[in-house]
């Protein structure tokens, strides 16, 4: 057993506040290498997540990158979209979603880190700090994680909690692509990777997002349809005032509105008192969705929300999950890896291969779970 580190070391890290100098750090990187990438950012009183902070390391140099002070433009997309770069990074998925704006289709390559650990035969969820203490024999402190980024200057504290982000991810990479190769991984890896970006950029309003909402499984399908109407235009009204979905209407007002449509502005207003983004011309808007009267394409064009399974789909449900665990153990992957539960009820639910289980994933499963469908 080896000794964990109570104390990594002080990395120094260049803190840039200029494009000039943004790209004056880039000027080493060199097309096929790997680059570390994190950052840090707020979502408390928006749709869309705040970048605050990024970080990157390459070679052992590294940098925090203040997005507050100048507009980072198209210098990312540039040097890690466009040109061969392998971007080094630990759960992307929001991490991609932030930096959308000035990197809209991912890094040209990009490694999980946590992926790479699912793969590797490390369990699935593993923490950054979890890979460090393990790899890099380093503790990492957590004393930053619930930080205010956004405030300036940042102290040193939050200097080197967030420069520690990206110091071991090198580290990482190369340890982690040694078992992937070793256990004959890496293409199964890289589509997982692949999937990510896709699903990072993806800005699509949801079709039928009714579906999540079981309560109104059962509910005559025009009011069904109605609540689909009435989520989308949530949906599309928080992207378009960055405002969270709940501080338009929570799905508890939702289902109300869309059970008993108000007549007026003044039973609209006694509905939905405590929402606190659903001011003026927002309420208006919200009123006239209401109102317009549900037509038989948007009846037709409504998938009924599903309610609870019956005997036959639980049945089914429990044959799957045993077959995907049986599968899971034969490949020493996690069972979520391999096939979430919720892509199962979904299965169930519509009869429709997931798009979740797409690839690498169908040429696995699709022949065993098929035939498991309820009749």
């Amino acid at each position: 057993m080896y000794q964990l580190m109570t104390t990594p070391p002080h990395p120094e890290a260049t803190w840039i506040d200029r494009r000039d100098t943004l790209e004056a750090w880039f000027d080493a990187v060199a097309d096929g290498d790997i680059v570390g990438l994190d950052t840090e950012f707020t979502r408390r009183n928006t749709f869309h997540p705040q970048l605050s902070l990024l970080q990157l390391g390459h070679h052992g140099r590294h940098a925090l990158i203040d997005p507050l002070a100048f507009d980072l433009g198209d210098v990312l997309e540039q040097q890690l979209g466009q040109r061969p770069v392998t971007c080094v990074m630990h759960s992307a998925g929001e991490d991609l979603e932030t930096l959308a704006p000035w990197l809209p289709h991912g890094p040209h390559t990009l490694f999980d880190t946590q992926i790479a650990a699912a793969f590797a035969g490390l369990g699935q969820g593993a923490g950054y700090r979890a890979l460090v203490a393990q790899w890099c024999d380093v503790e990492l402190d957590k004393g930053e994680t619930r930080s205010d980024w956004n405030r300036r200057p940042l102290t040193d504290s939050q200097k080197r909690y967030a420069t520690l982000d990206v110091v071991y991810l090198q580290r990482l990479h190369d340890e982690l692509s040694g078992r992937l190769r070793q256990r004959d991984r890496v293409a199964w890896f890289t589509a997982d990777c692949e999937r990510l970006k896709r699903r990072a950029e993806t800005v699509a309003l949801p079709d039928q997002p009714q579906c999540e909402l079981r309560a109104a499984a059962g509910w005559p399908m025009p009011r069904q349809a109605l609540l689909r109407r009435l989520l989308i235009w949530r949906e599309r009204t928080a992207r378009e005032r960055d405002k969270p979905r709940n501080w338009l209407l929570d799905n508890h007002h939702a289902l109300d509105l869309a059970r008993q449509p108000p007549r007026d502005m003044d039973q609209l207003m006694l509905a939905t008192r405590g929402q606190r983004a659903l001011r003026g011309p927002i309420r208006r808007d919200l009123l006239d969705t209401l109102q317009r009267p549900v037509e038989a394409e948007e009846i037709a064009a409504t998938t009924p929300v599903p309610g609870r399974p019956g005997p036959q789909a639980k049945q089914a449900l429990q044959a799957m999950k045993q077959c995907v665990d049986r599968q899971a153990d034969a490949l020493d992957l996690p069972a979520g890896l391999l096939c979430p539960r919720k892509a199962l009820d979904a299965y169930i639910a519509d009869r429709q291969w997931p798009a979740s289980l797409e690839g690498w994933r169908r040429g696995l499963l699709q022949a065993q779970l098929e035939p498991l469908l309820p009749a």
